[in-house]
Parts: structure tokens; sequence; C-alpha cells
């Protein structure tokens, strides 16, 4: 299973976890709300997971200046 991580905000590529070893599982996935899944995983045709967080830069900038928060894509 390959699992690729961009940043929500920015759509930065962080970083890739390609091996078979990866379950959904040992990444914790399963603690998290249908809602929240839907919100942060995506799957692609070639069964890839893409999970969508925050990079330090944004999450940096979030923090600094709450107010873009109201915005609804505020760091593109």
């Amino acid at each position: 299973m390959a699992v690729n991580y961009v940043c929500r905000h920015c759509r930065t590529f962080i970083g890739r976890i390609d091996s078979e070893l990866v379950s959904e599982s040992r990444l914790g996935f399963q603690f998290l709300t249908p809602d929240e899944r839907r919100d942060i995983i995506a799957y692609d045709s070639n069964g890839e997971m893409t999970v969508r967080v925050t990079c330090d830069y944004c999450r940096e900038a979030l923090e600094n200046h709450p107010e873009l928060t109201l915005l609804s894509n505020p760091l593109q």
C-alpha cells in the first residue's frame, strides 16, 4: 500500500510511505470518526491513499494568524 501525505492548505507534498507492511490500522486510522476519515483520507483508482495533513509552514501561519481559519482556502 502506498500512502502519500500532502498539506491540506498549500498542497505541498510532505512524504510517502510505500510498503506492503503499512496498513490503516498500523497508521492508527481506525481511531478516526467517519467524518474525519472523509475529510483526511482519499483513495485513488490505483489503490493509493492520500492523507491530508497540515505542513509546518501552514501550521505556523495559522497559529500566528488565527483569523485565517475563517477563510475557506487561507493559504493558497
